[in-house]
């Protein structure tokens, strides 16, 4: 599926690596346009959409032969969620809300065959391309090529950030910035200086431990502010915003009174 080379080694490198998250346009096309764009990976959200496993693999399969690697954000840190998600053809896996060491540890476990994980095995379908093949030459493929993303977005996952950093497969550390402000109790404030304080803090603690920071951003501010603390794993969102601002750009220009 996609590239030949993963991606996770360019991410882990420290490089900016830019992708999108899609919220809403799960559409036969939409691997391609991101593609066309520039995205270098498309994660797909399950958490907020109503999204379902069986939409999930069509848009994998969508992916194969593009230079874009197919991820997901799963609603929930169960292995089900996780280890079908992989099954299918995820190259990344987004976890939301992840607070404790305890919990990183099983979604890493989730994330890797025995003797590094607890994964269930399943070779020859979607995420080998239905090719044959060496397992254990297999397991180390995958292995490498999984990317574990936990969110820190809550207060409980921001004062443990260092535990869950230190824990082994967790490789990237992505601020879900709406929860967090509305855990901090500071709902939407994102110029606060606490909110400020915790988003430079998680960038630091990925740093010290050889992990990515990862985050959303929705306009030119926002890109420019999460580089400058340290963020190099960067999608663009939200595909409705996105689409709705272009359009609404359009038709104010079309309803516009002509100048005489």
């Amino acid at each position: 599926m996609t590239t030949e080379m993963p991606l996770k080694p360019t991410i882990m490198s420290g490089q900016t690596v830019a992708g999108a998250m899609v919220f809403e346009f799960f559409t036969p096309g939409i691997s391609q346009i991101l593609a066309n764009s520039g995205a270098r990976f498309a994660i797909y959200d399950m958490e907020h959409t109503g999204l379902g496993f069986e939409t999930l693999k069509w848009l994998f399969a969508t992916c194969r032969g593009l230079p874009i690697e197919p991820m997901v954000r799963v609603p929930t840190g169960e292995y089900t969620w996780i280890a079908r998600a992989l099954d299918i053809g995820a190259r990344g896996v987004m976890v939301p809300m992840v607070e404790d060491r305890a919990q990183a540890e099983r979604l890493a476990q989730a994330c890797r065959y025995p003797g590094l994980g607890r994964r269930g095995a399943a070779f020859g379908f979607a995420q080998c391309d239905y090719k044959g093949g060496d397992v254990v030459e297999k397991m180390r493929l995958y292995h490498d090529r999984t990317l574990l993303i936990a969110q820190i977005e809550t207060e409980k996952g921001l004062q443990n950030v260092e535990d869950i950093a230190a824990v082994d497969g967790v490789d990237v550390l992505w601020v879900g910035h709406f929860d967090l402000s509305n855990f901090m109790g500071i709902p939407g404030q994102f110029d606060h200086p606490k909110f400020s304080e915790a988003m430079n803090h998680v960038a630091k603690v990925a740093r010290k431990h050889g992990k990515v920071a990862g985050f959303m951003a929705t306009d030119a501010t926002w890109i420019e502010r999460a580089k400058a603390m340290g963020y190099t794993m960067l999608a663009a969102g939200t595909d409705t915003a996105l689409l709705q601002q272009a359009f609404g750009q359009l038709i104010l220009g079309m309803q516009s009174t002509p100048a005489d």
